[in-house]
């Protein structure tokens, strides 16, 4: 009895990270996570679908701390853009001509343009549509549920092409330091969950 009961917890720790694993994992995100002040760049929005229904819209607001210009064109979807009364883009909408991204499905959607020559940091608000209407919002704080994705800002040289734009290679090695960076978090509540578990089961041994 005492062993399927010590099963029953281990198992139910187990599927608690699986699922936090998936939560915490699993966001939109805009790449690179870290230009340089007065940059070109181009910036890819990567977005996952979360739910058994396909994702049909993805608009992103555009902060005041970089100037869009430009879009790349996306198979299977349209683009529109709104903005302000002094021609500057301040939203883009995209819009799935299709059936948009299933559930095993996610989207990269990017865009070009120029980092702000005083900006600190980009914090890019994101609505994320899927195909029964439903909404969620990326626009919270780094510790919110629904984290609006931020690109940090720094001082000094970069990089361009002849066009002003950042070499895709220095983008790649961006995106890949900062996805090992963001996984530590991760990591260390996985191990947490994991010592808890054997801490929990030792205890029911004892007893």
């Amino acid at each position: 009895m005492m062993k399927k009961k010590v099963t029953t917890i281990l198992a139910a720790l187990v599927l608690s990270t699986i699922s936090f694993v998936g939560a915490a994992s699993a966001h939109v995100v805009v790449y690179p996570q870290e230009v340089t002040q007065g940059s070109y760049e181009k910036f890819t929005v990567r977005v996952p679908t979360e739910k058994d229904i396909p994702t049909t819209k993805v608009k992103i607001d555009i902060p005041k701390d970089v100037e869009i210009s430009r879009f790349e064109p996306k198979a299977g979807w349209t683009y529109e853009l709104e903005k302000d009364s002094s021609g500057l883009i301040k939203s883009v909408t995209w819009t799935a001509t299709g059936e948009g991204l299933s559930a095993t499905e996610f989207g990269e959607f990017s865009m070009q343009g120029k980092v702000g020559d005083s900006a600190e940091k980009i914090a890019w608000k994101a609505y994320q549509t899927y195909k029964d209407g439903s909404v969620v919002a990326w626009e919270g704080p780094a510790d919110a549920e629904l984290p609006a994705s931020v690109t940090k800002v720094v001082k000094g040289n970069t990089t361009t092409d002849a066009h002003g734009v950042a070499t895709e290679e220095t983008t790649d090695n961006e995106e890949t330091e900062d996805n090992s960076t963001s996984n530590v978090p991760l990591i260390l509540s996985i191990i947490a969950v994991i010592l808890g578990a054997v801490a929990l089961m030792r205890s029911f041994v004892k007893k």
